[in-house]
């Protein structure tokens, strides 16, 4: 695989079929965000040798498109994710350094690494599965992320036109967020816990700190992965014309400078 180009779906396959293999239904499924993804940020981002964290790097699906672009890529994500064999043999071919963090609600292995170690830590689907204060993680990240740097985040959109959304919207006594069936019969961290709104993410960020600035703030609706039904193809074509629907969040977040640090202190009496 060459260095430079965006590689296709298959080819991109065969690299992990290289070393192991991977889930390629997922891959396959999200192979759009990650390439829409890489493609937003580096609309207006030219180095190429900076240092990226990813943060919840999971089969090192999105990684591996920074490591083949030149990238110093470091991924984050459960010891049982990284220790597989197949994901450990890509990291190895690719000089992808793998952290190994199993509780992002007190992450002793990020302490560990120096400060100002990254220029770009990607969240990448993360955000919606935070079931715990996060202040302390992104203090981790405030200290990692060197001046100059950027946080590019992607997460559901709550206002998405989807099937799901569209069959709670029917009942106006649910609540938001995940159902309490999903809660109670399912031993999972999958959950989707907290569902943003565009407005919520950029919210999120200006509260943790004032050293952070918006770049951007994105409706993105990705591609389609496969043949669609005849209904999910008039959804998205309805969410390509309202922004507002569209499937995803894109957000980057710059660090211009390193003054206040991540000041808030939670506290259980907090109203």
């Amino acid at each position: 695989m060459t260095t430079g180009a965006a590689p296709t779906l298959d080819t991109y396959l065969a690299e992990f079929a290289r070393h192991g293999g991977t889930d390629d239904g997922y891959l396959r499924q999200h192979w759009p965000r990650f390439v829409r993804t890489k493609a937003i940020f580096e609309q207006d981002w030219r180095r190429r040798d900076a240092r990226v964290l990813d943060l919840g790097a999971h089969w090192l699906h999105q990684a591996l498109l920074f490591a083949l672009d030149g990238y110093r890529v470091t991924a984050a994500d459960l010891a049982t994710t990284l220790a597989a064999p197949n994901v450990a043999a890509l990291a190895r071919a690719h000089d992808i350094a793998l952290v190994e963090v199993d509780d992002l609600a007190a992450p002793a292995a990020l302490a560990r690494l120096p400060d100002n170690a990254f220029d770009v830590v990607i969240a990448g689907e993360i955000l919606e599965h935070l079931a715990f204060n996060p202040v302390g993680l992104w203090r981790e990240i405030h200290r990692l992320l060197a001046e100059g740097g950027r946080i590019v985040v992607t997460t559901p959109n709550h206002y998405a036109l989807t099937r799901r959304h569209a069959a709670r919207w029917t009942s106006l006594l649910e609540g938001g967020g995940i159902t309490v069936d999903e809660i109670l019969a399912t031993p999972t961290h999958g959950h989707h816990w907290k569902e943003y709104a565009r407005s919520e993410v950029v919210r999120y960020f200006t509260r943790l700190s004032q050293d952070f600035a918006v770049h951007r703030a994105l409706y993105v609706e990705d591609a389609a992965a496969a043949p669609e039904p005849v209904a999910r193809r008039v959804a998205r074509a309805v969410r390509t014309c309202v922004p507002l629907l569209r499937e995803r969040l894109h957000v980057e977040i710059d660090l211009p400078r390193k003054a206040c640090g991540v000041a808030i202190e939670p506290r259980w009496d907090r109203g």
